[in-house]
């Protein structure tokens, strides 16, 4: 008996809950919650016992993509835990985190466990990640294994879609995604440690000019079918974090201008999550069309300086409609997002002359002091910290 106690207690700290991953067999602790969107009372009851949520898109600067960070050679919690710590001094208590099915399924077992280290360290710095589960942005052809040295002076020269075209392609592969979906999300389902799922980030990004001419014309019609499949895969598991996709460019002034994909992410999402990098007239315009599903609102990327997307534009706005906000970048590094994105079509040989997105140097400074000076106020005066 005391063996199997001492196995026990091991295997909870280790993996949190200690949840079976196997496909249409994940243990949940509420098996009782109903695999359903959630009402806007419940998502209401959630976000009311959230801070005014505040973060970034996270990718350690050592990563060039979701590949780097997680995979094991690559998985670098110094850094991690040194940006995080840089985060926290500012105040934010959430970071938008994207994930990869490919790390998943090189190495299932140390995936959880990577993952459960960051979570780990996410929480010794008072943040809550919200967890992207695929992505169609960027280069539609992933590999796993050591990942390519960024191209000089591009925007994201080396982030990778999830799934992959390939696979988005071959319909045979669908239930290695689905395996991981509920594999993952599964065993974090009563995890408090983490915020939410986001689902499927910009789920009808055809890639613009970086890789339009590789892209299958068809993407979307194959994304579509696809995206409803994940949010039933990650409500099969009963999570009691929500799940959302965040819808990222159209006119939404109505119900009846929302393109099919749009309808479908704010259906299934039980809170709606939103991109915007323009004005701030136009952000609060955007946010003004949304209040009217009385569902918690929060901003998943905006912040591209010489679009006029500022944090001093952005935040007092988001404020007053009570809206949660993660920017685009956080500390200049491999992923080169200081350069714009027609860096792909516009060579650029030195630094921009205003960095498009990011917040800090790599040795912790701040690129703009006034910036994070306003963040640090902006989120001390909503959530009372110091």
């Amino acid at each position: 008996m005391k063996v199997h106690f001492y196995v026990a207690i091991a295997c909870a700290i280790l993996f949190g809950a200690c949840k079976q991953s196997k496909t249409g067999n994940t243990e949940t602790a509420t098996a009782d919650r109903a695999a359903t969107v959630w009402t806007k009372e419940q998502a209401k009851d959630w976000y009311d016992e959230q801070p005014w949520l505040v973060g970034a898109n996270f990718l350690p600067s050592t990563a060039i993509n979701q590949l780097e960070m997680w995979q094991a050679d690559t998985f670098d919690t110094v850094t991690i835990n040194r940006e995080l710590g840089w985060a926290q001094s500012l105040g934010m208590n959430t970071m938008r985190v994207f994930l990869h099915d490919l790390a998943f399924e090189q190495d299932s077992t140390g995936f959880l466990k990577r993952v459960d280290t960051f979570l780990n360290i996410a929480k010794s710095h008072d943040i809550k990640p919200l967890f992207v589960i695929f992505d169609s942005c960027w280069d539609p052809f992933p590999k796993a294994g050591k990942q390519r040295a960024p191209k000089p002076h591009v925007h994201n020269s080396g982030w990778v879609q999830s799934p992959g075209q390939n696979v988005l392609k071959d319909s045979t592969q669908y239930p290695r995604l689905e395996h991981y979906v509920k594999a993952v999300v599964g065993h974090f389902a009563d995890d408090d440690r983490i915020l939410g799922w986001d689902v499927w980030n910009e789920p009808d990004n055809m890639t613009g000019p970086s890789y339009e001419k590789v892209e299958t014309p068809n993407k979307v019609d194959l994304v579509l079918p696809l995206l409803k499949k994940t949010f039933d895969w990650v409500r099969s598991v009963h999570p009691s974090q929500p799940a959302t996709s965040g819808i990222w460019s159209g006119n939404w002034s109505s119900d009846s201008t929302l393109k099919p994909i749009e309808k479908l992410q704010i259906e299934e999402s039980d809170i709606i999550s939103f991109h915007n990098y323009d004005t701030p007239q136009e952000f609060e315009k955007r946010v003004k069309f949304l209040e009217r599903y009385g569902k918690p609102l929060l901003c998943t990327e905006y912040m591209a300086r010489p679009n006029g997307s500022t944090f001093q534009g952005f935040l007092p706005i988001a404020e007053k409609h009570h809206v949660g906000m993660i920017n685009w970048g956080f500390v200049n590094g491999k992923s080169q997002t200081i350069y714009p994105w027609d860096s792909w079509t516009k060579t650029y040989t030195a630094e921009p002359p205003l960095w498009f997105h990011d917040i800090f140097n790599t040795d912790g400074t701040p690129y703009k002091k006034e910036e994070t000076n306003f963040i640090k106020a902006a989120v001390a005066k909503v959530n009372g910290k110091k």
